[in-house]
């Protein structure tokens, strides 16, 4: 049994647990889920030491007030979000992403509003502690699984969580992940041929706008509508897609499956997002524009491995320092303490 818990004071809009997600029943028709942008996730946990795959809150729209019901609990926030911290003598104190913090028993966390969209990630010492379905803690809302009863997170919920035995005066904190600029990767197929050749040319041209019809199943976009090699190619026998599949309906707008999409689909796909790609897809923000650019399999593999290094580069970075000791700005280095992440 956990020996901390965190209350959910409330809910606010657009939040679940998640991990890195449910994978090995792609079969049996249940969807990966997990989260959006698994690299701002990833970078949340290790603020605090955790493993990669300690569950989170992944936030996407109004944040939830947290308070600490029963135990000491450090947390960290990743992503263009910030809180505010209401200490037992009721100061309250205004937090920052990318360093951690500690709350002490009665303690309240307000966590803002993501102003634009995308996605960020309040992770938790040892991790929230909910059930395991089918190996994963990730709620898949459609089928009721997973989180808290299969639901985002709602006022009332007793999150458990690792305790922090000794009460720490050090934290640790990193410069913001960057995910990079420029097209979305992708490799075309697998039904390239069902789109004229000129329809190829302009998906990879075009600018495509993001559209308020976006969840965490699917983006549709907008932009250049590209054609079909015939009416009848619109259609294909439903087959395999999988998180970044680009499918392309009747009505030639792109939509961009994400993790919690369907396990088989009946539109062909004109390309797929590269792996190295695919958390870009959960900061992506309704009106913003992206365009695409064509990569080998072998490039694609090559991305995904200097994109891993890219993160534990960063990983290796982070320092703990004092947190309730001099000003940073104060020459201390002492009170700087490289954390090993190699």
């Amino acid at each position: 049994m956990s020996e901390a818990l965190i209350e959910v004071i409330a809910g606010g809009i657009g939040n679940s647990i998640q991990d890195e997600g449910r994978f090995g029943f792609r079969h049996m028709g249940i969807t990966v889920s997990g989260c959006l942008d698994p690299l701002l996730s990833r970078c949340a946990n290790a603020l605090l030491g955790n493993a990669p795959d300690c569950a989170c809150i992944e936030i996407r729209a109004v944040g939830p007030t947290l308070r600490v019901k029963r135990g000491c609990v450090r947390l960290a926030l990743a992503g263009e979000i910030g809180a505010k911290l209401r200490r037992i003598d009721g100061t309250l104190r205004e937090m920052s992403a990318w360093t951690s913090f500690t709350l002490d028993s009665q303690e309240v966390l307000e966590i803002a509003t993501l102003p634009d969209g995308g996605s960020a990630y309040l992770a938790v010492s040892g991790g929230i502690d909910s059930p395991l379905q089918l190996g994963s803690r990730s709620t898949y809302q459609r089928a009721v699984m997973g989180g808290i009863d299969g639901k985002p997170i709602v006022t009332g919920n007793l999150l458990p969580c690792a305790t922090q035995r000794h009460r720490q005066y050090r934290e640790c904190q990193a410069a913001a992940w960057s995910q990079g600029e420029g097209p979305i990767r992708v490799v075309l197929g697998p039904q390239v041929d069902h789109f004229t050749p000129e329809a190829v040319r302009q998906f990879l041209a075009s600018e495509y706008r993001v559209t308020p019809q976006t969840d965490r199943m699917g983006m549709r976009l907008e932009g250049v509508q590209l054609a079909h090699a015939s009416a009848q190619a619109a259609d294909i026998v439903s087959d395999g897609v999988t998180p970044g599949a680009i499918q392309v309906p009747g009505n030639g707008q792109p939509i961009i499956l994400l993790v919690d999409c369907q396990t088989v689909g009946g539109y062909p796909k004109i390309a797929t997002v590269i792996g190295a790609d695919l958390p870009r897809l959960g900061q992506l923000k309704p009106g913003e524009c992206i365009r695409f650019a064509a990569v080998s399999g072998a490039e694609a593999r090559q991305a995904l491995l200097v994109r891993e290094a890219q993160w534990r580069a960063w990983a290796n970075r982070i320092v703990a320092y004092m947190s309730d000791g001099p000003s940073l700005d104060d020459d201390l280095s002492d009170a700087w303490i490289a954390s090993d992440w190699s």
